[in-house]
């Protein structure tokens, strides 16, 4: 509530009487009030209260629970991929090797590949061959397998990769959604 003190104005032209507030803006509020309401100010934009901290620790929580799993999942199918796309690989080095020496190649040292260092640390990657019989019965063969290893052991769904030289692909869990 402001208060008002009639005055005349003697610099007023028509005369009269004319009203004016004593307290007609902050500027005129006590010295006391003026650093209470400062102070006030202050301590607000000073830091974060506990409540604000402990908010902002529960989403990265969450957000950390939801991303921390998806990633790692990621990574096993990014692996797998790697050992599926090697052993295909070979495959067609077995068949281009068929074609020049009427046999599969025993290992891969045979065919000039290694292990790349994409899937070396993830699975270990072993090549077998089967000879023809005598008799004519049984065609020559291959099975191209990749066991997992060190971390690589958690992809669960699919385990052990098998790719024979019929063109089969197989994993050891039986699930058929793990090759490409």
């Amino acid at each position: 509530m402001s208060l008002s003190v009639n005055r005349t104005n003697a610099g007023n032209p028509k005369g009269g009487n004319m009203p004016v507030s004593i307290h007609s803006d902050r500027r005129s509020m006590s010295p006391a009030r003026t650093r209470l309401r400062q102070a006030q100010v202050a301590a607000r934009t000073r830091g974060f209260t506990l409540i604000e901290l402990m908010i902002t620790v529960a989403v990265i929580a969450i957000l950390a629970a939801i991303a921390v799993p998806s990633y790692y999942q990621y990574t096993l199918r990014s692996n797998r991929s790697a050992a599926e796309s090697f052993m295909q690989e070979v495959a067609g080095a077995q068949e281009r090797y068929m074609v020049d020496s009427r046999q599969f190649a025993g290992n891969l040292s045979t065919l000039g590949y290694s292990v790349p260092n994409t899937v070396g640390p993830n699975y270990t990657v072993v090549m077998v061959a089967t000879a023809a019989s005598a008799s004519g019965g049984t065609p020559p063969d291959y099975t191209i397998t990749a066991t997992p290893k060190n971390s690589q052991v958690r992809d669960t769904g699919c385990a052990t990769l098998t790719l024979k030289g019929d063109g089969s692909k197989i994993a050891s869990t039986g699930a058929t959604n793990c090759w490409k």
